[in-house]
């Protein structure tokens, strides 16, 4: 039994701290997200995602990187900016860039991991889209006027609704998106949040050191293993960065860690399926190939950089985090801790009005 507590104990402190290094960044990337919510309107863009060639691919990647969706989140959206008008590569491109990074997982990699890292992760996201786009454009299913249907708009939610209106004052617009950042989309992403810091604090408990290094010493293996993990599960690209640090903190090498970072957000089983359904197989054979081969190409990329500026991974993994002092960090924890309480709420409130059909404030969830 007290094996076991101290277990628990050991497993509940490594998450915390995990938890804390992350807060203040955490806050500020979904701070960032509410400005994007009222000034990055997908129904905007969206016109100049038609047609084919380079030049929709690019801009749709563009637009995905800072979008805080994950790989099912972001369907709807995709399927929206189909409807109204992008072409086949352009969606496809929007589909890869938008999960696979954004702007509530940015600031925690550099936290967690190291500055390198923080900026060649939204360059390999873009990279891998623009790359399938293309691939799209050569080898996909052309496209028909019957594949696109009446304009709708959507939010950066991924949901059907109506944009917030440019009429409406700064301040509400603001006010707006600040509440979605930190009600609807924390609210999302807060429990893979959660799961991604507690298995982390599991993975620096039961991992011994010289485990990864005894038996995923080889480059190319270790990436080929965090491929076949990262395929089938479903992470969002902020929970999957505190087990990609964990694990770099135990010895991985950091090209496979962004082979898991860019791979496990983008797929899943559900989200191959969803691709197949709104572009077809053909669509969906390039958009996993794209992200196999870009994943490996940028793994043994990030692996040359850290080799070739002599950067240790495992030695200057957290260190931005020690530019914020100690009571900042743990005063960010439990403000980010009651946001999450909030966010919680009111999803579980919402759900329980959308389950009986009943307008806001005539049932409440306790």
């Amino acid at each position: 039994m007290e094996k076991l507590i101290s277990f628990l104990a050991d497993c509940l402190a490594a998450s915390w701290t995990m938890f804390v290094e992350s807060a203040p960044y955490m806050l500020f990337g979904f701070f960032i997200a509410g400005i994007l919510y009222v000034f990055l309107k997908p129904e905007k863009v969206a016109r100049y995602f038609g047609g084919r060639g380079v030049r929709p691919v690019v801009l749709s990647a563009l637009a995905g990187v800072p979008i805080p969706l994950c790989s099912c989140g972001v369907i709807p959206a995709a399927a929206g900016l189909r409807k109204q008008g992008a072409s086949r590569s352009a969606t496809l491109s929007f589909l890869i860039s938008t999960p696979e990074t954004g702007m509530d997982s940015i600031p925690i990699t550099y936290a967690l991991m190291d500055p390198l890292m923080a900026v060649i992760r939204p360059v390999a996201a873009f990279f891998t889209a623009v790359v399938a786009g293309l691939a799209e454009s050569l080898f996909g299913r052309k496209d028909s006027p019957a594949d696109q249907t009446s304009p709708v708009s959507i939010g950066p939610a991924g949901q059907m609704n109506s944009a917030q209106s440019p009429e409406q004052p700064l301040f509400e617009r603001m006010t707006a998106g600040l509440r979605y950042a930190f009600g609807e989309l924390l609210g999302d992403i807060g429990p893979w949040f959660l799961f991604g810091v507690v298995l982390a604090g599991l993975i620096i408990t039961l991992v011994p050191d010289d485990l990864i290094g005894g038996y995923l010493g080889n480059p190319l293996l270790a990436m080929g293993v965090m491929l076949v993990a990262g395929i089938p599960m479903y992470v969002c690209a902020t929970s999957s960065t505190p087990i990609a640090a964990a694990l770099i903190l135990k010895g991985l090498n950091p090209g496979a860690a962004l082979v898991f970072l860019l791979a496990g957000p983008a797929t899943n089983v559900a989200t191959l399926s969803m691709v197949s359904g709104l572009l077809g197989k053909r669509s969906m054979v390039i958009y996993l190939s794209a992200i196999v081969g870009c994943s490996f190409a940028m793994g043994l990329l990030v692996d040359f950089l850290y080799a070739t500026f002599q950067l240790q991974p495992i030695a200057i993994a957290g260190q931005a985090a020690e530019l914020i002092p100690d009571w900042l960090k743990t005063g960010s924890a439990f403000v980010l801790i009651g946001l999450l309480g909030y966010a919680f709420k009111s999803k579980r409130k919402a759900a329980a009005q959308a389950s009986c059909g009943c307008s806001a404030g005539c049932c409440s969830t306790k």
